[in-house]
């Protein structure tokens, strides 16, 4: 009944959002994300002790700012993805716009896979739904929702300008597929990783278990490995960045998944460090 009632929920949402004017919809989502902030004590002790830990010349004045403005972002994720998952394609590319797309084009004349990185960071899933209306689209690959329900519908969201979505089941042989196909494959790296295969990678100066997934997989299918975020430039609307494509270590090196995600992982890192207030602070990354 749980799982119903939050299904409803949404899809009552996603009806008044489609009706609300973008200015409305930034409203929304600030209102939402200070909701959280000051009523989800345990995530909000769990972001102020990350920023701390990571910004410890910062006074307690901006540390707790950062954290409040964290809460807020993602409130506004929410309702902007609710949002333009009622938008028309041409509705989605009036509200972008890309910068170092160059990248991807020269990779996809390769004829190589491309492997997208990127964390927890900035509107992620709006520039998924975007990228796949003027670049190629790609294969997602995501972790299962708690409810299922609300994994179909947010599922649905996901593909519906063309991308694709893959669970973590078998992930290593279908990525690895997919980028010897030249397919391009989306992971997110900011997140604890559970079991033997983790690596640690230095993250704000802290070991952090992370996939060795792309890494991995990258070199051997010839696969470019390009960052990308998605900025907030106002008015509703985003700014999509393709970085460089990360140069992987020398072959012969001992630990080059180790490296090879140590060099993606540190642009990540780079991207937070300038716009704090736009990462998943509320997330355990370092246990």
């Amino acid at each position: 009944m749980r799982h119903r009632v939050e299904c409803w929920v949404v899809r009552a949402l996603v009806v008044f959002v489609r009706l609300m004017p973008f200015a409305m919809v930034h409203f929304c989502g600030t209102s939402l994300g200070r909701a959280f902030f000051w009523f989800d004590r345990s995530h909000r002790k769990i972001a102020e002790q990350n920023v701390l830990e990571a910004f410890p010349s910062r006074s307690p004045a901006e540390r707790r700012q950062i954290v409040q403005r964290a809460f807020v972002h993602f409130g506004q994720l929410l309702f902007a993805l609710l949002k333009f998952s009622t938008l028309t394609p041409e509705e989605i590319l009036a509200r972008v716009e890309f910068s170092g797309d160059e990248h991807v084009r020269l990779a996809q004349e390769r004829g190589k896979g491309i492997l997208f990185v990127t964390g927890h960071f900035g509107f992620w899933e709006i520039q998924a739904l975007a990228h796949a209306l003027k670049l190629r689209p790609m294969t997602v690959l995501a972790r299962t929702l708690d409810n299922p329900r609300l994994n179909d519908l947010l599922e649905r969201i996901r593909t519906r300008t063309g991308n694709g979505v893959v669970y973590r089941r078998r992930t290593i042989r279908r990525v690895m597929r997919l980028l010897a196909e030249g397919q391009g494959v989306g992971i997110l790296i900011d997140q604890h990783t559970l079991g033997n295969d983790a690596i640690q990678v230095e993250f704000f100066g802290r070991p952090a278990a992370t996939t060795p997934v792309g890494a991995a997989l990258a070199p051997p299918t010839g696969a470019s490995v390009i960052p990308l975020f998605a900025l907030p430039i106002g008015a509703g609307r985003y700014r999509l960045m393709y970085e460089h494509p990360v140069v992987p270590p020398p072959e012969d090196s001992e630990h080059r998944v180790q490296e090879f995600t140590q060099r993606c992982t540190d642009v990540l890192e780079m991207y937070v460090r300038r716009n704090p207030e736009l990462w998943l602070w509320m997330h355990r990354r370092w246990r």
